[in-house]
């Protein structure tokens, strides 16, 4: 372990299933691959402080997805170069035996992001920049232009770039190429006006970190990070729909996590054929919005984590689903809780101690409450209802934190029908919440309880609800938490 990856003041905050080095700044997920042997996890990161600024990109690989090794650092700018103000976000592509590197170039004298490449011979351990750009100019009629996708379609290569037009429009624009070296505008595959979404969110006027996802029975999903002008990053937001004549069909767009805390969605397309997806969970803390300093971050010395792998496919209604990965089930542990009941009113059964990193399974009829409590009093709380009325799942962290300082909040799943059937990845400080029906939502909160934490459930608005649930501890996935 390098001296800048030394490890922060121990902090029970820390994931231990969510991949991330031990100590500093991390964003987005870049460069998903399959290659020599490894999936290969490269992502945005600060490698000397908790804050957004000197992005190079880290990296994770794995045989499996369960056993990660954390690497050096793979890409770092370089001082007077075209990429001095950071290695911004891209992808990556296996190909003839080497890897390709590609990525936004950041200049502090540029509006825009061209997009470079660097090649690995050694397995994607270490990279020779192109030297050049690739594509140096951003297409007439932009605002904003950055994070370049690039894949094989059939005898050719493809890349999607976000942007955001001069009218008003998000928009992912194509490029295509032979030889991953020399690259044609195309057009713009999909642009929208902002359109509103669950939450009171909206599409946006800029689209950062665009992606695409083909598949078998020939439909497709576009998938970005909206991004407001003033306030930044907002959401992840995709598009259903079919690719015709070199431009994406877009159906009506909708929250690819309906939580506050997740953002820059990433694919890979394993080597079985699955789409796999990782995002970047951001923090929930004293920052006054995505990105800006926070005073408490700087205090724990780290920032952001990657979500876990979700597999990703067409639902029958157009609707993607997301599941947690399969290969997750191998995390599982002991076993801590195995029940069923029928909750009584506002009556609170306590079902047993789980571990801070634990996967539980649930299934909560119409008016059933789950509280996940972190404090010995029980005035410290996550709270997961079956809206009794609506069939919504709110997901309350009003009082998950005694911390001030901790962001707060309500947030809804939209209705499950009568019983609702969670998987709930609880990680420290983070929870990655999936329905039955392919649905997720995720959230950040921060117990300072030092009490173990129990599960309990109840009833409200309805005189009984049946539940069942299920807990298994988690085993951690590398060596890099702060307080083993």
């Amino acid at each position: 372990m390098t001296e800048s990856q030394a490890a922060p003041t121990p902090d029970t905050h820390f994931p231990a299933v969510h991949l991330r080095p031990p100590a500093h700044w991390i964003n987005d997920p870049n460069g998903l691959v399959f290659h020599d042997g490894h999936y290969h996890v490269y992502f945005q990161y600060n490698p000397h402080s908790a804050r957004h600024a000197d992005m190079h990109w880290g990296h994770y690989r794995s045989p499996d997805l369960i056993h990660w090794e954390l690497m050096p650092v793979a890409l770092a700018p370089t001082p007077g170069s075209d990429d001095e103000g950071g290695i911004w976000s891209g992808n990556a592509v296996s190909y003839d035996g080497r890897l390709t590197a590609f990525y936004s170039a950041r200049h502090p004298d540029r509006w825009h992001q061209p997009v470079t490449s660097a090649v690995s011979h050694d397995g994607g351990t270490t990279f020779t920049k192109r030297g050049r750009l690739l594509v140096p100019e951003a297409p007439d009629g932009t605002t904003m232009f950055r994070d370049p996708y690039v894949w094989r379609d059939g005898d050719r290569w493809r890349m999607l770039v976000g942007a955001a037009l001069n009218d008003g429009r998000g928009a992912a624009v194509a490029y295509t190429s032979e030889d991953l070296d020399h690259w044609s505008y195309q057009g713009v595959f999909l642009a929208r006006p902002p359109h509103p979404l669950p939450g009171g969110r909206n599409t946006e006027e800029g689209w950062e970190c665009a992606q695409y996802a083909a598949f078998p029975d020939g439909t497709g999903a576009v998938l970005a990070s909206a991004w407001d002008p003033q306030e930044g990053a907002s959401c992840a937001i995709y598009w259903p729909g079919r690719e015709a004549d070199g431009a994406f069909q877009a159906a009506a767009p909708g929250l690819l996590d309906h939580g506050p805390d997740f953002y820059a969605p990433a694919l890979l397309r394993a080597p079985d054929g699955r789409w796999l997806m990782w995002a970047w969970i951001w923090e929930a803390r004293d920052e006054e919005r995505v990105g800006a300093p926070s005073v408490w971050t700087d205090e724990a010395g780290w920032a952001g984590m990657l979500s876990l792998p979700r597999e990703l496919s067409p639902g029958t209604d157009g609707e993607l689903v997301q599941q947690p990965a399969r290969e997750l089930l191998a995390l599982r542990g002991e076993r801590r809780i195995a029940t069923a009941g029928k909750a009584l009113g506002e009556q609170l059964v306590d079902l047993g101690e789980v571990a801070r990193a634990t996967d539980l399974t649930v299934t909560l009829e119409r008016g059933g409450r789950l509280r996940l409590v972190t404090s010995a009093d029980g005035s410290e709380y996550l709270d997961i209802v079956h809206h009794p009325v609506t069939g919504e799942l709110v997901v309350d962290r009003n009082h998950a934190s005694l911390d001030p300082r901790a962001k707060r909040g309500s947030f809804r799943l939209p209705a499950e029908g009568h019983t609702a059937t969670l998987r709930i990845l609880l990680d420290h400080s983070v929870a990655e919440i999936f329905t039955a029906t392919g649905r997720t939502l995720t959230v950040r909160f921060y117990p300072v309880g030092d009490s173990p934490w129990c599960v309990q459930v109840g009833a409200t608005g309805v005189g009984l609800a049946a539940y069942t649930v299920g807990a298994w501890d988690l085993t951690p996935v590398s060596p890099t938490r702060a307080d083993s």
